[in-house]
């Protein structure tokens, strides 16, 4: 219910702010807007090119456009080609783009962060940004967010574009788009107000609402806590299984993408690289997701890897937890109970050379989209993860 109150806030909040540089009821402390005709406020921020930026440091521009955006959120990653396509175009007309990250990384849920290889830290900006190859710079402003709040940021992506004198002649989408496809887009709002500023016309539509991922605050670190802490404490159910029920499982069938891994309590490298896969777990909690542990533990000890289990956090979450009882089981980790680990194999990857741990990520019409023997590279699991189920909405 909270979450859903924020959104109508962010949705609303054009009709909520009053004047400028008031502070605004359900934001944080600090928290203005700007109006039309308002001077850009300042701020100093670290790049990701290793410099600190300044309002000043844009003075000979004739246009300025701040645009907040994000690593994490899919509307951003919408956005962010247009965005790339509008700085290549207006190159040399005297536009020029800064893009600041407002995110707190605390302020975040790992299941926000379920359309994205990364989160928003500062390192995973230098990494994003690489990987999008930016042609503008990207500032961080998650550790204060006082340049969020002077700029009223809202969501990502939330823009403003200032004309020569700094004032404030256009603010809020970047278009009216969630999509990737540029033929989605029928309101280029913010391409609209820089041709237009730069023919020496006033912006016919200077104010529209910013759709997005809400603007994470450094004060919602508490909640994000508290959550955690409910999800770290979530029991976990082991129950047996065998050859042939690891086959109709492997089979899938499901709206779910399926992760099996394999592992055992006394298995040094299984138990090494487990937390990355509860991580992962959590990360696409929100999503068609879920993640299929088979211990190959005596089943007598059963007792023993549910403690182990329930010490990582490895309860379902989210989409997966609610699934199970459309599935009709009651859990996702489950014990090998079988004498011969041939029969495993043969049931869940012909192709596993043996040995452990094994993990295969199984698409919902069963076939095997990635296997890997021994510790995996959590990032390429990620990524192979995203290529199926895609880092922004879609039609």
């Amino acid at each position: 219910m909270k979450k859903i109150l924020n959104s109508m806030l962010s949705l609303a909040a054009f009709s909520l702010f009053g004047s400028s540089a008031h502070a605004q009821p359900g934001f944080p402390d600090g928290m203005k807007e700007l109006n039309i005709g308002d001077a850009a406020p300042d701020f100093s921020l670290p790049g990701i090119d290793g410099k600190t930026h300044q309002l000043a440091d844009y003075k000979d521009a004739k246009l300025l456009m701040i645009a907040f955006i994000s690593n994490h959120c899919p509307d951003s990653h919408a956005s962010e080609p247009r965005l790339k396509q509008l700085v290549a175009d207006m190159k040399g007309k005297g536009l020029s783009v800064v893009a600041i990250n407002p995110n707190s990384p605390e302020g975040l849920r790992a299941d926000e962060l379920g359309y994205s290889a990364y989160g928003d830290s500062f390192e995973d900006m230098v990494k994003y940004a690489a990987e999008q190859k930016f042609n503008f710079p990207y500032l961080d402003d998650g550790k204060t967010q006082v340049t969020a709040k002077a700029y009223g940021c809202l969501a990502t992506p939330h823009v403003f574009i200032f004309d020569a004198e700094r004032k404030l002649r256009y603010k809020g989408q970047f278009d009216d788009s969630r999509f990737l496809d540029p033929a989605s887009v029928k309101s280029p709002d913010a391409r609209n107000a820089v041709e237009a500023l730069l023919a020496g016309q006033a912006v016919a539509t200077p104010v529209t609402k910013p759709h997005g991922c809400s603007t994470k605050w450094l004060e919602k670190k508490t909640e994000v806590a508290e959550k955690k802490a409910k999800i770290d404490a979530t029991p976990v159910e082991v129950e047996l299984i065998d050859a042939a029920a690891v086959a109709a499982l492997r089979k899938n069938g499901s709206p779910n993408l399926r992760l099996f891994n394999v592992w055992a309590t006394s298995c040094g490298p299984c138990v090494k690289e487990f937390p990355d896969l509860v991580s992962i777990a959590r990360k696409f909690g929100m999503r068609n997701f879920e993640l299929i542990t088979l211990s190959t533990d005596d089943p007598k000890d059963s007792a023993k890897v549910k403690a182990y289990l329930e010490k990582q956090g490895a309860a379902p979450v989210g989409q997966a937890a609610a699934s199970l009882a459309k599935q009709g089981r009651k859990s996702n980790s489950f014990i090998y109970s079988g004498a011969d680990v041939n029969e495993l194999m043969k049931a869940l990857d012909p192709e596993w050379p043996g040995g452990m741990p094994h993990s295969v990520l199984v698409a919902q019409d069963g076939s095997i989209l990635w296997r890997h023997n021994g510790p995996f590279d959590g990032d390429e699991l990620r990524r192979k993860i995203l290529e199926v189920l895609g880092t922004t909405y879609s039609r």
